[in-house]
């Protein structure tokens, strides 16, 4: 039996597969000990976790830890003459016409910032070396006693040089055996100094944090007979053993995202969908993702609580509009929907347990979008006139009908959505209506088909048991690690088989971490090269295949950089020289032994009707199972009932589900 949990802001979801049989599961999460919502998701599904050969896990630990600053006091390492590194930042302001705004608070203070005497230059060169005696003396006096759990050290270059790094990290280790040393050589080998001293503390900050985490949830396992693989879900869309945590956690900050991207790409590609949109509306946020030619996009940096990190992720942009989002009324008078969430503890006010703010799943239950008996399959109950309580007022300041207020809360929520996707597509030079928009989470498919009218998408493929598709996804993903270096190279003669050379290197260097991980050392192979015209602050990504790199030559790149560099800014040039690489991105990749299938529930055939309010007008529609569309199609309006989702199907659109159970709703162009 292969299992994957996946545990998020309000619910922790699994899928567990066994041959032909799939089980589902969705509890509330339980935000202060996240392992213990994972193993009642177990406990729920009947699961013996001595039978369990694979469990894979995704979680939001590393998140919560930086959100809340809740992770381990941190001793910060840099060169001589850079303790101010994390407080100067960058000269950009997120708010700009704020007249309070304060820059990011870092995780390392000033005061817990030591330098140390060495230097290296960019091109590794050994300009100053490392004072050992010097070092030493420091190391005793600035760790010793004063209460640190980690220690990060990113001295200056060390991405073309890391060996002052390694030796400082060596005399640490051999000093002071008890605490976590976490080097930016062994996080992120790219240059941009400020980006990899964040992502380089953020890694410390999180690692003990995440090494206490999987061991409390390994022992947990372990008492319970679990003898099987387990691995963890990372930000790029793939896994690893959870050995592999215990260098770089910071990998894991996104795992569920990651996951029901994933998931998607799996499932829709059954059917024969490749170009996507995917739509995650779970119960704190929507994350949306762009997905071309069955690969998601892959950004090289992300932040979390406006602080950098330099590690590859799938390029999602999240929004604070899922089902626990609350919807309130600014200083101006207008209505908003999030960021802030009821979350799971206490939850929306019809959960009845203590929460009082109204959110979008209240709206939807008084709306009629939604019924209290169908939720989660009716294993949840829930109370529609709490709901109403916690809307009354806000509709009376808007002097609006309950019904209207909650219809136009759903309306803000989606043009919210609209806006992340338009993030995703429109300015990054794709036209969403190109795409097949993939729904899934417990809300997204209530929400699709109004979404896809302001984009204008006309197919939008809703999985089988949405409400769980990350689980699915990280039973379906791959074994996956990325290694990026930085290696300035001119666009000149001879750069194609210079790119030849040091993807070979970087490929010898991931098959021996992966034979170290017990895994085949005979990965697949991605290859992506970051380039910019010299002079350019921020670079492009080119995407090469195996046989492209084999095949390449210097005019190849030199056009691939041009297309690249248009689609996005509309202009390029060419010419030797003008252009250049800056780093080398390599993926290395091992499928699992097999890739599930994710399939259909056994409701019934249902069929019959139902009063809701849309678009301010209640409309008289059919409520139908999955199950009753598969005999028989649909046309909107109507709202089908799915074991762990609910699904809106308005008057113009029309639904079949095909032989891989996915619900394939379309309209006329």
């Amino acid at each position: 039996m292969r299992v994957g949990v996946e545990v998020g802001g309000t619910f922790t979801d699994l899928v567990a597969v066994e041959g032909d049989t799939i089980r589902i599961a969705k509890v509330p999460s339980v935000p202060a000990r996240p392992d213990e919502g994972a193993l009642s998701a177990i406990e729920d599904a009947g699961i013996g976790l001595d039978s369990v050969t694979d469990l894979v896990h995704g979680s939001t630990v590393a998140t919560n830890a930086i959100l809340e600053r809740k992770g381990a006091p941190i001793a910060f390492m840099v060169t001589q003459g850079f303790r101010d590194l994390l407080l100067l930042q960058r000269h950009n302001r997120n708010r700009i016409y704020d007249l309070f705004y304060k820059k990011p608070e870092p995780v390392a203070n000033r005061r817990d910032t030591y330098e140390i005497a060495e230097r290296i230059d960019a091109d590794g060169s050994v300009i100053s070396a490392l004072d050992e005696k010097a070092t030493a003396a420091l190391l005793e006096r600035s760790l010793d006693g004063n209460g640190y759990g980690a220690v990060a050290v990113c001295l200056l270059n060390a991405y073309a040089n890391p060996a002052h790094e390694q030796a400082v990290a060596a005399m640490i280790r051999e000093r002071f055996p008890d605490l976590s040393v976490t080097c930016s050589s062994d996080v992120t080998r790219e240059f941009r100094e400020y980006e990899r001293a964040s992502t380089t503390t953020l890694a410390a900050y999180v690692q003990p944090v995440i090494d206490t985490y999987l061991a409390r949830f390994e022992d947990s396992l372990s008492d319970g007979g679990f003898t099987g693989r387990f691995s963890v879900m990372q930000s790029n869309g793939g896994r690893l053993p959870a050995e592999a945590m215990s260098r770089n956690a910071i990998t894991s900050l996104f795992s569920g995202p990651a996951a029901g991207v994933i998931g998607a790409v799996r499932q829709a590609g059954l059917s024969g969908f490749d170009n996507l949109i995917t739509l995650d509306m779970g119960g704190t946020s929507t994350d949306v993702c762009l997905v071309a030619g069955g690969r998601p996009d892959l950004s090289t940096e992300t932040e979390v609580d406006g602080l950098p990190i330099r590690t590859p992720v799938l390029d999602i942009v999240t929004v604070g509009a899922g089902g626990g989002s609350i919807v309130w009324a600014d200083d101006g008078g207008m209505m908003r929907v999030g960021p802030q969430s009821a979350g799971a503890d206490p939850g929306p006010a019809c959960y009845g347990r203590g929460g009082t703010d109204p959110t979008i799943t209240d709206a939807h239950l008084i709306r009629g979008s939604m019924r209290a008996e169908a939720f989660l399959g009716g294993a949840m109950p829930v109370d529609t006139d709490a709901a109403a309580r916690a809307f009354a007022a806000l509709a009376a300041r808007f002097e609006m009908s309950p019904e209207e207020f909650s219809d136009s809360a759903v309306r803000v929520a989606e043009a919210n959505i609209v806006g992340a996707i338009q993030l995703v597509s429109t300015e990054r030079g794709r036209d969403p209506r190109d795409y097949v928009l993939v729904p899934f989470g417990g809300a997204g498919p209530l929400h699709a088909a109004r979404v896809a009218e302001e984009l204008g998408i006309n197919t939008i493929l809703v999985p089988p048991n949405a409400g769980v598709l990350s689980a699915f996804g990280l039973l379906a993903s791959d074994y996956t690690r990325y290694d990026t270096q930085t290696r300035k190279t001119p666009l000149e003669s001879g750069a194609a088989d210079r790119v030849r050379d040091q993807f070979a290197r970087m490929e010898r260097a991931a098959g021996d971490a992966f034979e170290r991980l017990g895994l085949p050392a005979n990965p697949v192979f991605s290859y992506t090269l970051e380039l910019r015209y010299v002079g350019q602050a921020f670079e492009v990504p080119v995407h090469l295949g195996r046989a492209e790199l084999a095949a390449l030559t210097d005019e190849d790149l030199q056009a691939r950089f041009a297309e690249a560099h248009d689609q996005i800014f509309s202009f390029s040039e060419t010419g030797h020289g003008r252009a250049e690489i800056v780093s080398f991105r390599l993926g290395a990749a091992v499928a699992p032994e097999t890739v599930p299938v994710l399939a259909g529930s056994d409701t019934a055939a249902r069929a019959g009707q139902i009063e809701i309010f849309d678009r301010g007008e209640r409309l008289t529609c059919r409520l139908l199972t999955r199950a009753a569309i598969k005999a028989d199609g649909a046309a909107g309006p109507a709202l089908v009932e799915d074991e762990t989702s609910t699904i809106y199907i308005p008057a113009g659109w029309s639904g079949t589900v095909d032989e891989n159970a996915n619900l394939i709703l379309r309209r006329p162009s």
